[in-house]
């Protein structure tokens, strides 16, 4: 009696086969985490990806925003939770990459304490600005180099993902420019609208509509290939810098360790929410690529993306406290 008793014990404490749990996953509520206030792109591309998943699983996806600490507090939050599936992170340039290069002692790794599931969407830069004499983007970085420390360019804060992207541009055409930063996107565009500085970096969905206005003027993209829903301006690329891309983007990771039959439903499941015509509309326009790749294709490209703003960081000696 007692050896059965033993062996009853042994037979409870198996663990359950990755197969088993993703046959009968998911049993609850899956939890995404944003690390940005509500009404923002992330927040909106987790509640409309969300809601696909939801409607496909058969279990509510509930957004759980979780802002501050430049998104470390989120990350951190999701990291620690259990890897069972049910903790989603909705990650950024910044969370999953930026960080690396311009916070000291981040706790927390994109390489290692997490498990990629896919790109959710990328959307490039647009270079702009008001009334700078320059036509294209050569004559701007002409006029530049004519007028070290002359001009300025404007950024939504110091490390960002905007702000690195100009870095690179302004390091790679050889400019002396000056970095002016303010506390969001908003502040900057009004500031650029007005004259007050002459570039900025910044996505199409908020700067396309003042272009189309003509308050304000598209030189150049940072994609490799023209955007769509403004077709006519050039990428970086073609119009006076070979090589240089740069764009800002969304993933959905789990914590580490997550077993990779869930991990494979998981990515299955975001890919047919981006690719439902309500999300694949709204992400065409505002000038955004839509994601999907494997989820070994996106854990390689964050770690080309950490390599890359590093490299940026370095070159361009930026102290960020």
């Amino acid at each position: 009696m007692k050896r059965l008793a033993h062996l009853a014990l042994v037979a409870i404490a198996l663990p359950v086969s990755d197969g088993v749990a993703a046959q009968t996953y998911p049993a609850r509520p899956i939890r995404a985490i944003v690390a940005f206030v509500p009404g923002g792109a992330t927040d909106i591309m987790a509640r409309q990806v969300g809601q696909k998943m939801s409607e496909s699983m058969g279990q509510q996806v509930i957004v759980d925003n979780r802002p501050g600490g430049s998104g470390i507090i989120a990350a951190t939050l999701a990291k620690q939770a259990p890897a069972d599936g049910y903790t989603l992170f909705f990650g950024t340039i910044s969370t999953l990459a930026t960080n690396v290069a311009t916070l000291p002692k981040l706790p927390y790794d994109p390489t290692t304490d997490y498990a990629p599931i896919t790109l959710t969407s990328s959307n490039p830069y647009v270079v702009i600005h008001p009334a700078v004499a320059a036509a294209t983007l050569r004559e701007f970085i002409a006029l530049a180099r004519s007028k070290p420390g002359q001009l300025n360019f404007a950024s939504s804060g110091t490390g960002g993902g905007a702000h690195l992207a100009a870095e690179m541009f302004r390091s790679m055409a050889k400019l002396d420019m000056v970095h002016v930063p303010y506390k969001g996107a908003a502040p900057s565009l009004m500031e650029l609208i007005a004259g007050q500085v002459h570039m900025t970096m910044s996505q199409p969905g908020v700067m396309l509509p003042h272009a189309r206005s003509g308050k304000l003027k598209v030189l150049a993209v940072t994609s490799l290939k023209r955007l769509a829903s403004w077709p006519e301006a050039p990428p970086v690329a073609e119009a006076g810098l070979p090589g240089f891309e740069a764009s800002s983007w969304q993933g959905v990771v789990a914590p580490a360790k997550t077993p990779a039959a869930i991990i494979g439903r998981l990515h299955a499941e975001v890919v047919k929410a981006l690719r439902s015509p309500e999300v694949e509309k709204r992400l065409r326009a505002e000038g955004s690529e839509i994601g999907g790749i494997a989820p070994e294709e996106f854990g390689r490209y964050i770690q080309t993306e950490i390599a890359k703003w590093s490299r940026v960081v370095k070159e361009a000696n930026l102290k960020i406290e």
